[in-house]
């Protein structure tokens, strides 16, 4: 299997397994990525999802020398993404473990994840610019909201590497830890998401996500809505026990 299912709690973990091409994506990888995430997101029992790579390497990209064999990437406009997930717009946070190379789909990959947790050892960047592939599984779109429009345009263009210190700098990486902790790191945040009630993370989450292309007073009457729900489900009770003193001075509730 080219793709790896694990549970920790109520955090699952999704790698790829291709250390022999960088786990580069073939068409069988992707799809076996798209039904990995799309099984975390029906799964009641885990809350958060962790996206990795063996071997040192997180994600190389599409597999070239698949291309035009019966293992080659999908490209159509419409179900899931070449790379496999990046159309996929789960309920649930995914938090991609970053070390060694997230190039190319592997650098969509990682930028359509909610968060990103690299270690030392990490480079981001468009490098199929060289090779006339175009980005098609989100980095055009994901990377001017991540980043900004001027340093997406850097990378873009130039296909240049960006290590691990300039990634925390421009925001595309949001943790930074030692060499070898990203996945462990990972889980531990994720941990930490599960353990917050989950009616209000995802609700405040899909507003977050939704409000893109909805001036202000649509973006803020959709939040109301998400936030309607979680009210009704989650927050009265949560307001009775911070007043018996629960979650204090930054204490878990």
């Amino acid at each position: 299997m080219s793709v790896l299912v694990s549970r920790e709690g109520a955090v699952t973990l999704i790698g790829i397994d291709r250390p022999e091409r960088r786990n580069a994506v073939d068409g069988p990888t992707a799809a076996a990525l798209a039904d990995a995430f799309r099984a975390f997101d029906a799964d009641d029992a885990s809350a958060a999802a962790v996206l990795y790579g063996t071997g040192g390497t997180f994600c190389s990209g599409a597999d070239l020398k698949a291309l035009g064999t019966p293992d080659g990437n999908r490209a159509a406009s419409d179900g899931d993404g070449p790379m496999g997930p990046t159309r996929l717009r789960l309920s649930k946070p995914v938090i991609a473990a970053v070390s060694g190379h997230a190039v190319a789909g592997g650098l969509e990959l990682a930028a359509w994840a909610d968060l990103r947790v690299a270690d030392e050892t990490a480079v981001f960047g468009v490098f199929c610019r060289r090779w006339g592939v175009p980005l098609i599984d989100g980095g055009t779109v994901r990377l001017p909201r991540l980043i900004g429009q001027s340093h997406a345009m850097d990378m873009i263009l130039t296909g240049r590497a960006v290590e691990a210190p300039e990634a925390l700098r421009i925001g595309l990486a949001n943790r930074v830890v030692p060499a070898g902790q990203a996945v462990a790191a990972a889980v531990e945040l994720a941990a930490s998401l599960a353990a917050f009630p989950q009616v209000c993370l995802r609700e405040d989450r899909a507003s977050a996500l939704d409000q893109w292309g909805l001036d202000e007073p649509a973006a803020l009457a959709q939040e109301w809505a998400h936030g309607e729900r979680a009210l009704a489900a989650e927050a009265y009770d949560g307001a009775a026990r911070f007043a018996t003193g629960a979650g204090r001075h930054g204490t878990p509730a």
